[in-house]
């Protein structure tokens, strides 16, 4: 059975996992956060899919957890999970120490492929011949980031050592890729799987983008569900039983 829509208020989503579930297991259901993002969640026709979508869908669907969906900004599923006043989980976010002082993880959902540069076709202040040390370290460079955003553990490490100069915002990759293309900011690191999608979404043509593969790029990380505190251990393990290696 797929996620459906409901004609609910606050685009929340009901589903009860078992036939015959009552208001009472409704509600002990768990939430479940997502935001649209190409290709990695999508929903379409009432249906939540995408290349981290599709498994955590799969796992709740086998596992026979009654949840509901709602579709929550990515900073306000962080502070969702930190405030821990329910059993809520966010799909596809990376895991680092500071979320794992707060979160449960299940296991991995989707591994991306190693992030790339993403520039302006007009800028050619970064080369591909570059490494990712050298970029970072270059001050004539700026950074566009994204607040309170991992990049995965090696990337952001890296982004730690060098002090890049950096421009933080609070949008969604859409914006930030119109950012790039205005020459807002020289830069930003993106998965090549995501960009693919993203540019027309955005209302352009992939030649007026470079994407550019850099040396010394730390491997693509593993995307997982992360959940509240006050999510069972037994309601993890259950989820984990069913999410394929």
């Amino acid at each position: 059975m797929p996620w459906t829509l409901a004609p609910v208020t606050r685009r929340v989503v009901l589903w009860a996992a078992m036939l015959g579930a009552g208001a009472g297991a409704a509600a002990q259901a768990v939430v479940v956060h997502y935001n649209s993002r190409p290709p990695y969640l999508i929903l379409q026709e009432g249906v939540l899919s995408g290349l981290t979508g599709s498994p955590t869908a799969g796992a709740f669907r086998a596992s026979g957890i009654s949840y509901v969906i709602a579709e929550t900004p990515a900073t306000r599923q962080l502070k969702i999970l930190k405030d821990n006043e329910g059993f809520d989980c966010a799909i596809g976010w990376f895991k680092n120490p500071e979320r794992e002082a707060f979160a449960k993880f299940t296991k991995p959902i989707y591994q991306d492929e190693p992030q790339v540069v993403l520039t302006a076709a007009e800028n050619n202040k970064i080369k591909p011949t570059d490494t990712i040390e050298s970029v970072l370290s270059n001050p004539d460079l700026t950074l566009l980031v994204k607040n309170s955003y991992s990049y995965g553990k090696g990337l952001d490490a890296l982004i730690e050592k060098f002090h890049p100069k950096r421009q933080a915002v609070s949008i969604e990759n859409i914006q930030m890729f119109k950012m790039i293309q205005a020459q807002r900011a020289d830069y930003m690191f993106t998965a090549p799987e995501e960009a693919a999608v993203t540019i027309p979404i955005a209302g352009f043509q992939p030649h007026q983008f470079k994407l550019i593969k850099l040396g010394n790029m730390p491997k693509g990380e593993y995307r997982y569900v992360m959940c509240s505190q006050n999510v069972p251990d037994d309601t993890i393990a259950r989820l984990n039983a069913f999410i394929k290696p």
